[in-house]
């Protein structure tokens, strides 16, 4: 059972980061701070299919209760198809601008008679062809997440919830202030307002919606405005700044602050 899709149907909220590194040692490691879930980033990670399965393995070993959120590269084929036979349940698809690219995700994720993903027996994902209930399991089970990531996506959301086979969206705050003209401010209130817009629109819809915050007050910000699914910052930056931390703190200098984050 996909525990992350179950609950995010469910209305539960889930608190996870997002995986910057690209190795499956610091994803073990995560795995065991308690996160629901964590973004195995390949669109700006070096991270091919192979290692994606690699942390995959390295995060359902220590905790099956936090799940491994594939953010594939691009709405591809190729890409979708070879994640899901390598076992992801959970894809995140980026920059879905149109009802055609959200209707080319789906028909790459699912068997026919509902997409066009093409149909292997022998994979990770069908338990090397031991599972007989893989096909049905792997359209029940699967969760699609589309992200939203400019003011064209946000305003066809109606149009784009409409085809059948997504599960939620995510709107990506980085993508949109740099579309609106505050490339690295999506605390800019245009920005904000117009995450605000998405959100309701997925909640009119009656979708789940994700986000990702750089801190905990954003974070916090996220979750009282109903976003079910929010990633606080990424492995990468904690490490950042408990580093800059420590060494600050040995010299003896003050540390700046901006947005609530270290740097």
């Amino acid at each position: 059972m996909n525990n992350f899709k179950k609950s995010i149907l469910s209305g539960q909220r889930l608190l996870g980061t997002w995986m910057m590194t690209g190795s499956d040692t610091v994803a073990e490691a995560m795995a065991t701070v308690g996160f629901d879930f964590l973004v195995l980033d390949q669109e700006h990670v070096a991270v091919d299919t192979l290692d994606a399965i690699r942390i995959d393995r390295a995060v359902r070993s220590v905790n099956n209760n936090t799940t491994p959120l594939y953010r594939l590269a691009g709405n591809e084929t190729v890409l979708i198809k070879r994640a899901l036979d390598g076992g992801a349940l959970s894809l995140m698809i980026p920059f879905i601008n149109t009802v055609e690219e959200a209707r080319k995700a789906v028909e790459s994720a699912y068997y026919p008679p509902y997409g066009k993903r093409g149909f292997a027996a022998m994979h990770r994902a069908s338990g090397w062809g031991g599972n007989p209930q893989f096909v049905q399991e792997s359209r029940d089970e699967l969760c699609l997440i589309l992200q939203l990531e400019t003011p064209e996506a946000i305003a066809s959301i109606d149009d784009i919830a409409a085809v059948d086979g997504i599960t939620g969206f995510f709107i990506g705050p980085g993508d949109l202030s740099s579309a609106m003209g505050h490339p690295g401010n999506p605390s800019h209130p245009e920005v904000q307002a117009m995450i605000k817009r998405g959100l309701e629109a997925c909640q009119r819809l009656g979708f789940p919606c994700g986000i990702v915050g750089g801190n905990p007050e954003l974070v916090n910000k996220y979750q009282q405005m109903g976003f079910t699914f929010v990633a606080l910052a990424s492995d990468m930056s904690f490490m950042l700044a408990r580093a800059k931390e420590q060494l600050a703190a040995i010299r003896g200098e003050d540390l700046k602050i901006r947005g609530g984050e270290v740097y």
